[in-house]
């Protein structure tokens, strides 16, 4: 062991232990300082449904025995309709995911050490060199990188990040057993993800059935506890007792039973990056925070987050002046708006006015997309303006309005 590193990571979610993966390969030393004891990693972290597409198991070589099933279809539903897409997909065991990224960054030369929460920064005349952990433990770097999520030890108080409550999602997810993935009535689960917008379950969110094999499913739902939230919950419900409504009132779980330990939680920004980096400092993964908004997926960003940040610290510490310099940085911030979440503002609009909508407009996007072709689809999922235009109807003319007005009321 040493006291001075290349690059610290702190957090060994899927940012983190990417990151490390990357900067070992390419011959640097690194370390990685997870919170968790290694005996029951990732038990307290094991908060992500973990469903990811063949882009991301490819990109960053993900070994098939991390997957509890592989997908064919991506499913919407709203109150009374479904749309059905072909989209061929992985559902994860998160905690066998984690673990692997461990093991192959240990192999690859990254140091990994455990049981060590990260307190705070260490600075010289205002500048990061090290990280105080595990109590009064001390280490140094050339590079230090933020990967805890939205505790942000290190980004917070370098003032780099500004995650808002008000934008924090929370979720819960079961995994259960006897799920009728073919129930009468509703599309064919089989083999697929569904999300499904209804807000009589997740007020200003939405809720999932992942199918992991079998009669095993993922089964969950989310919000943000925002405008649109307000306007739907009912009172004295809290995120718990809306997934046990589902659970009661769906025929598809009618002969369900939740599988014991198999609980998740979690929550997540959805917002805008205030800043990214700064002298000899990077945030990644969910610290900046990178999950899709429109649809919630993480794995992959995160997963591009990481690297992005690999590639930045090693063109900084090989440079011919070793420079890492806020400007220096910058490189990463750059790199994360184009290559990681490229129009993350529309992205971000396009998900406040849709958990805006009522019920009933969801029916009416689901045979919207029923009628659309798969590139326009593609083009709306991707915030083309013009194939958004084609999902409006002059009666949205009220919601834009409203939105409009709390847009600017912000």
């Amino acid at each position: 062991m040493t006291d001075h590193y290349d690059v610290i990571v702190a957090g060994a979610g899927p940012a983190g232990g990417q990151c490390a993966r990357d900067l070992a390969e390419r011959g640097h030393d690194v370390v990685v300082l997870e919170t968790e004891a290694e005996e029951e990693f990732p038990a307290q972290s094991n908060k992500s449904t973990a469903g990811t597409f063949p882009s991301m198991m490819a990109s960053f070589g993900v070994p098939e025995d991390v997957v509890m099933n592989y997908t064919d279809d991506v499913v919407l539903e709203s109150p009374n309709e479904h749309f059905t897409r072909r989209q061929p997909g992985a559902v994860l065991e998160f905690g066998d995911f984690k673990q692997w990224l461990v093991e192959d960054g240990r192999e690859t030369g990254a140091e990994y050490r455990f049981d060590a929460r990260v307190n705070k920064p260490l600075l010289e005349d205002g500048e990061i060199v090290g990280v105080r952990y595990a109590g009064d433990e001390e280490l140094h770097a050339d590079i230090v990188v933020d990967a805890t999520g939205p505790a942000a030890p290190l980004a917070k108080k370098l003032g780099v990040s500004d995650l808002e409550r008000k934008n924090q999602a929370i979720g819960v997810e079961y995994e259960m057993e006897g799920v009728d993935v073919n129930c009468e009535g509703y599309a064919d689960l089989t083999d697929a993800m569904m999300l499904r917008l209804d807000h009589e379950l997740a007020p200003g969110g939405y809720s999932w059935i992942f199918h992991t094999g079998g009669d095993t499913a993922k089964v969950g739902l989310c919000y943000i506890q925002n405008e649109a939230h307000r306007d739907y919950a009912r009172d004295g419900m809290g995120i718990d007792d809306y997934l046990q409504y589902w659970l009661d009132n769906d025929p598809r779980f009618e002969n369900a039973e939740r599988i014991e330990g198999k609980q998740h939680r979690g929550s997540a920004h959805i917002q805008m990056p205030t800043g990214m980096s700064t002298d000899n400092f990077m945030a990644i993964g969910d610290t900046v925070p990178t999950i899709d908004p429109l649809w919630g997926e993480g794995i992959h960003t995160c997963m591009k987050s990481g690297r992005t940040a690999a590639i930045t610290a090693d063109r900084c510490l090989t440079s011919s002046d070793g420079d890492t310099s806020a400007e220096a940085m910058s490189i990463y911030d750059d790199l994360w708006h184009e290559r990681v979440a490229p129009k993350m503002r529309t992205r971000l609009l396009m998900t406040q006015l849709l958990y805006l909508a009522p019920n009933g407009r969801y029916d009416t996007l689901m045979a919207d997309l029923n009628s659309m072709d798969g590139d326009a689809l593609a083009a709306a999922n991707a915030g083309s303006k013009r194939a958004l235009a084609k999902l409006m109807h002059l009666e949205d003319l009220p919601l834009l309005a409203r939105f409009a007005r709390e847009r600017l009321a912000e």
